[in-house]
């Protein structure tokens, strides 16, 4: 089964910015979709973003237009570009295929967003 990694979160004021990476250990090349989900403290894993294999992008409301997500297939890597941070990003953010799991959910990486 394909392991995930998540790598890149952190602290960051309002208004940063971050770059997330999603290692799978397998190929993501197969998957239709790949995402990115989120789950804050006390609340369930929600979708965030989702790319083709074709490219094509979907963005859940509350992220359009300041999240960008991408793939890199022959590097079995799925990026999220988030750009002017609020509060309410902050949350474990994962990636998985969608709308089916490709693989076991990791342990998601840690985005905070506080002044």
């Amino acid at each position: 089964q394909v392991q995930l990694v998540e790598s890149g979160g952190g602290l960051v004021q309002p208004g940063g910015s971050l770059r997330l990476s999603c290692a799978a250990s397998g190929s993501i090349s197969g998957a239709n979709f790949m995402a990115w989900y989120r789950q804050a403290t006390g609340k369930q894993r929600v979708f965030v973003a989702r790319v083709s294999s074709g490219g094509s992008t979907n963005y859940a409301d509350s992220v359009k237009g300041r999240f960008t997500i991408s793939r890199d297939n022959a590097k079995n890597t799925v990026f999220l570009q988030m750009n002017s941070l609020k509060p309410e990003d902050t949350a474990v953010y994962y990636c998985n295929g969608w709308p089916l799991p490709l693989g076991s959910w990791g342990q998601g990486t840690q985005v905070t967003v506080s002044s």
